[in-house]
């Protein structure tokens, strides 16, 4: 393939990127000097997120007339770099919408391309799944190509002979206080709880049927009961050493520190790799994640990642191009090989899914693989952001014992109703 990493406008980059951004100019020309249309596509973490590669790889394979250009910024640093951007003007192609309400606050904005009309060409929207959570009042401004749900990660030599195919929390709870071993630098957890909120509200919205827009957030506290009785325990982590120390799930499980962690499918991809490269010796697995009751159902919580043409795109037609080629079939198959879930689903793109080498295809994995309902994370609303900063604000200080659980959501409460017109 064409593609090396002096292609990439990396992180080191990034003043100039929006030093150009502020001007409006989105930097660059529009074509290569052999005469290829070149289309620039903001993106994170380009060197340790393969799907980019595999995307960008496959379409140009397809399509060598067109050179597509990643522009990479820093993960955390995505949302408020491609704010700026977009303020000021820039005219970078293709923008990677990272969630949901990443995606609402452009669209709403009037930032982004519609695509309403390429939706109505699909010949079968049910294949596409999250399709529907970029409906904005009619109109589309984005395709999913990746369709993400949290599933529980297990390390199969700590967990043993356990049976984590039904698990409801309760019974997690007391699987995650039986498997913690040892102290000091040799302890094993049972578990690790990241530091999202997602990992409490998030699955006891799904659970619960609780909104997350609110303002009534009692249904949250059998949730927060669940995780802090394991950290009480030491069982997992606690919160504020992961917090302060910035503690990666990745190097918890990988190291063997946790033997079980939940987490979005996205991580199944990162696992294989690190594997192949004899950075990751873990044999793991994956189970549904546990549920509030055993009624045989899986309810989970997860949300599509997609692609928008930025409105004030230097290449439009061709920037279309891709993100049209990579929501369908040809790049869900690209993704589906390297062990991530495209949103376009066929038999044949989840046989893809299952023979990539390294993959679990036990009948607790393919179970884990079909959920019986997939809530979205978190509405879309242009309240979405306001409240998501209210929601994230309190769960650090429950999880970190600033503030009790009632206090907590009764501040969620409030602060909701008052501050998120």
């Amino acid at each position: 393939m064409r593609k090396t990493t002096a292609r990439v406008l990396p992180v080191a980059l990034a003043a100039t990127l929006f030093g150009a951004a502020a001007c409006g100019s989105g930097g660059g020309s529009g074509t290569t000097s052999d005469g290829r249309t070149v289309v620039k596509i903001a993106l994170w973490n380009y060197q340790t997120t393969p799907e980019f590669k595999a995307l960008i790889d496959g379409f140009e394979a397809k399509y060598p007339k067109i050179d597509v250009q990643p522009v990479d910024i820093l993960a955390d640093d995505y949302p408020d770099k491609v704010t700026t951007m977009l303020a000021g003007g820039d005219r970078t192609d293709v923008l990677t919408m990272k969630n949901i309400t990443d995606y609402a606050r452009f669209g709403t904005r009037g930032q982004l391309l519609p695509l309403t009309d390429d939706v109505a060409k699909m010949a079968d929207k049910s294949a596409y799944s999250g399709l529907a959570d970029y409906n904005l009042k009619g109109q589309y401004y984005a395709l999913p190509y990746r369709q993400d749900f949290w599933v529980l990660f297990y390390n199969r030599k700590l967990v043993g002979d356990a049976d984590v195919s039904h698990l409801t929390w309760s019974g997690f709870d007391s699987l995650a206080k039986q498997l913690t071993t040892g102290s000091g630098s040799s302890k094993t957890y049972g578990t690790y709880l990241h530091t999202w909120r997602s990992v409490v509200q998030a699955v006891a919205s799904a659970q619960t049927g609780g909104n997350l827009l609110g303002p009534d957030y009692g249904w949250m506290k059998d949730q927060y009961s669940v995780a802090l009785d394991v950290q009480k325990a030491g069982a997992t982590l606690p919160f504020s050493t992961a917090s302060s120390q910035k503690i990666t799930y990745d190097s918890q499980f990988t190291t063997g520190k946790a033997a079980m962690v939940p987490m979005g499918t996205w991580w199944a991809a990162a696992l294989l790799s690190e594997k192949a490269q004899g950075k990751n010796p873990v044999d793991w697995g994956m189970a549904p994640l546990p549920q509030v009751s055993a009624d045989g159902k899986a309810t989970t919580f997860g949300s599509p990642t997609a692609f928008a043409v930025n409105k004030k795109a230097r290449n439009a037609d061709a920037a279309k191009q891709f993100v049209e080629w990579a929501s369908g079939p040809e790049g869900a198959a690209a993704i589906a090989k390297i062990g991530l879930v495209p949103s376009y689903h066929s038999s044949s793109v989840m046989n893809a899914f299952f023979g990539v080498q390294g993959m679990p295809t036990d009948a607790v994995a393919k179970q884990a693989m079909q959920p019986s309902k997939v809530q979205l994370e978190m509405p879309v609303s242009d309240k979405s952001s306001d409240v998501d900063e209210i929601l994230t604000q309190e769960h650090e200080l429950v999880m970190s014992g600033e503030k009790s659980v009632d206090d907590g959501i009764k501040e969620m409460d409030d602060r909701v109703k008052t501050e998120v017109r």
